[in-house]
């Protein structure tokens, strides 16, 4: 039995009905998660870390098409999470973003560029007024954490290693009467840091 077969075998009623109504929905295209809205079914015990990880009863989910199956009918509700099918809505943990932006490419570089993100589930979104970038800053490592935002309310937390890609092609920019320091995307400017706080981001 492989580690993910318990996902059908010993789940709770949901989780395998939950899979089932997902590649059902996934045959006619992205499910329309936003237009379903059932009685809530109770809390599922699985978890996305902040690496992206799945984990089902404790253990991780590695098969990536199942992955990619659950994470196509997440939904977002205020600070909750759950993944839904027109008849059934169950409660998931998120540590902090679902998704992990892993790479990004970019087109027509300058001030008209578009910078395209992939994440760990294979979902490609281009930053733009639909889809902003937002950075804060990490309350326990005192470091950026940038996000870009995936699809309804769900955002993808940029990698370490693109994020600093991102930075060695940013430039300054004024928003409001201040210098800030970010990056164009799809005729919008995101700012990352104020300009005099540069320092600060390349030193973390």
């Amino acid at each position: 039995m492989g580690k993910d077969d318990h996902i059908k075998d010993s789940s709770p009623p949901g989780a395998d009905r939950l899979a089932a109504a997902a590649r059902t929905a996934s045959k006619k295209g992205p499910p329309p998660v936003n237009l379903w809205n059932p009685p809530f079914s109770g809390d599922l015990d699985m978890r996305i870390a902040r690496d992206g990880t799945w984990f089902y009863l404790g253990s991780p989910i590695g098969r990536k098409p199942l992955v990619k199956l659950f994470s196509s009918i997440l939904k977002r509700e205020g600070d909750d999470y759950f993944l839904i099918t027109p008849v059934e809505k169950c409660g998931i943990t998120v540590e902090d973003a679902p998704f992990v932006a892993i790479d990004f490419h970019v087109d027509n570089p300058g001030p008209d560029q578009s910078v395209t993100f992939v994440t760990h589930v294979d979902d490609e979104v281009t930053a733009g007024p639909d889809h902003p970038i937002r950075v804060t800053m990490d309350a326990e490592t005192g470091g950026p954490a940038p996000y870009v935002m995936v699809r309804a309310g769900l955002e993808a937390l940029i990698d370490r290693k693109s994020f600093y890609r991102l930075v060695e092609i940013a430039t300054e920019h004024e928003v409001n009467g201040d210098a800030q320091f970010g990056i164009w995307s799809g005729g919008v400017f995101f700012p990352f840091i104020p300009a005099a706080d540069l320092s600060e981001l390349q030193e973390s």
